[in-house]
């Protein structure tokens, strides 16, 4: 199947959307009235445009390496040209009985501080005094695989595991299907115009960068 032809089909479901104003925003949640498609650098929820896309926002939890919730909602957000190609890997993930798991999108500039001040490690938490993570800027996304029911995929390690064996060297891996599950999550990713992390393994950047949302409130609903 063509690239093309996997782009329309993920993007058919289209829902609603909000577009970036200059002024300090709110974005909306479920129920808002239809409206044309956004442009790219427009902040969207992803599930609007990507509705069989698994999310759990660990960082809304306590189940991450602070202990703490960093932020208070439970949505992922990102910039609107990065799901169109979230979309496709999707797609192309599913063909071979998988589904993506979005563990962190979108995160404020606020948010980056309290993970810098509980880790203040520049190769695993990006230093927020010498530049944003782009998950500031709405084109980063932290992802995992799932079966096609929601159920677990083992990957080398779990999330935010701040050690080597989180790095995309994947020589140690011993189980085959491990090692396939993780090549097959960043080839596909790379393939759809993400830049993989070589530190983190769920880590992934658009390759077009957006300025730091520093005018984006993602809604609690």
């Amino acid at each position: 199947m063509k690239k093309s032809t996997v782009l329309i089909a993920a993007l058919a479901a289209v829902g609603s959307a909000v577009a970036i104003k200059k002024t300090k925003i709110r974005l909306a949640g479920a129920g808002v009235e239809p409206a044309p498609e956004p442009a790219d650098i427009d902040f969207v929820r992803v599930k609007d445009y990507i509705p069989d896309i698994e999310v759990e926002l660990m960082y809304a939890t306590d189940r991450n390496f602070t202990g703490k919730v960093i932020y208070d909602f439970t949505e992922a957000w990102l910039r609107y040209g990065t799901v169109k190609k979230l979309a496709e890997a999707q797609e192309i993930l599913k063909e071979q009985g998988y589904r993506l798991k979005i563990w962190d999108g979108f995160r404020p500039v606020s948010a980056q501080f309290k993970l810098w001040e509980a880790y203040p490690d520049a190769e695993f938490v990006a230093d927020p005094r010498q530049g944003f993570s782009a998950h500031s800027r709405g084109n980063a996304v932290d992802v995992t695989l799932v079966d096609m029911d929601g159920g677990y995929v083992e990957m080398p390690t779990a999330f935010d595991d701040f050690t080597e064996k989180a790095h995309r060297d994947y020589g140690w891996i011993e189980d085959p299907a491990v090692r396939e599950h993780v090549k097959l999550l960043e080839d596909t990713m790379a393939s759809c115009g993400f830049e993989p992390y070589a530190s983190e393994w769920w880590h992934f950047s658009d390759l077009v960068s957006y300025p730091v949302g520093t005018a984006v409130e993602p809604s609690k609903e």
